[in-house]
């Protein structure tokens, strides 16, 4: 295990660059983990271990029983550098006022299946278009991941699936799902062998009026904006969520996630 204790040792610099810049995320094809539970994930979760490239551990959380059973996995996979750091530098690396001892540089996976034209198993599929905040792409992305998900596609003006503020918030669903990022979401729905529903607060017909019992793709707009002009034509049926109150619209992740379940209630009950 290497020790780093200077601020300018470019596993450091490299950390800090790729939390900070999406664009340097996209051109390397990595990203930060940060926590015991995201490293967790990508190396349990999925059926294909995502194995970090890098590992950087506190001096005092290379203790911690968890942080050591996670070194002890990934050195058995003998592709990870581990390094230790001072814990005042650590400090500096951490995105979060209270670290936990270990984070971890991984390659960004990419989706394993075909796309959405030829692949057969996408019967459950949500599409975002626009979605500008990190912390409400992670919620979605986790309620996705709860009601059995397959695919998510992300419009090319959606925040960055992979920032390591989305990743906290998703909780590891990353490493549940396909996320197709940059997608053309018309193209998307052209092929997308089921119903197509588009949500809005202004649409006659109700969710809870609509048969979710087939293959379907849901399609989720803007926080503010809601969806574009385009993708709401493309659509086989506008739908929207009955809101008693007097409020003017849900937050998107919460919109998502009613959305969802009621899917997930119709499938089982």
């Amino acid at each position: 295990m290497h020790r780093i204790t200077s601020r300018e040792h470019p596993v450091v610099k490299q950390f800090v660059k790729l939390q900070k810049s999406a664009q340097l995320r996209k051109k390397c094809g990595a990203t930060i983990l940060d926590g015991v539970h995201l490293i967790h994930s990508c190396l349990f979760t999925s059926g294909t271990p995502v194995v970090p490239n890098c590992l950087v551990v506190s001096e005092s959380g290379q203790n911690n029983k968890e942080i050591k059973s996670l070194l002890e996995v990934c050195i058995y996979h003998k592709k990870t550098q581990v390094f230790l750091v001072i814990d005042s530098l650590f400090q500096r690396i951490s995105p979060v006022k209270t670290p936990t001892g270990i984070l971890a540089q991984i390659t960004i996976p990419e989706p394993e299946e075909p796309p959405i034209s030829t692949n057969r198993d996408s019967i459950f599929c949500v599409l975002l278009e626009a979605i500008q905040d990190p912390g409400n792409l992670g919620t979605i992305l986790r309620s996705a991941a709860a009601a059995n998900v397959t695919d998510i596609y992300l419009s090319k003006d959606c925040a960055d699936a992979w920032s390591p503020k989305t990743l906290r918030a998703g909780m590891g669903a990353h490493f549940l799902l396909r996320i197709h990022t940059d997608c053309n979401l018309v193209e998307i729905v052209r092929h997308f062998r089921g119903q197509i529903l588009a949500t809005s607060p202004r649409a006659p017909k109700s969710l809870y009026q609509s048969d979710l019992t087939k293959p379907t793709a849901f399609i989720f707009g803007n926080e503010g904006a809601g969806l574009s002009n385009e993708i709401l034509r493309a659509a086989n049926e506008i739908i929207s969520i009955p809101m008693p109150g007097k409020t003017e619209s849900l937050n998107a992740a919460t919109a998502v996630t009613i959305c969802l379940f009621e899917k997930v209630r119709q499938d089982i009950y």
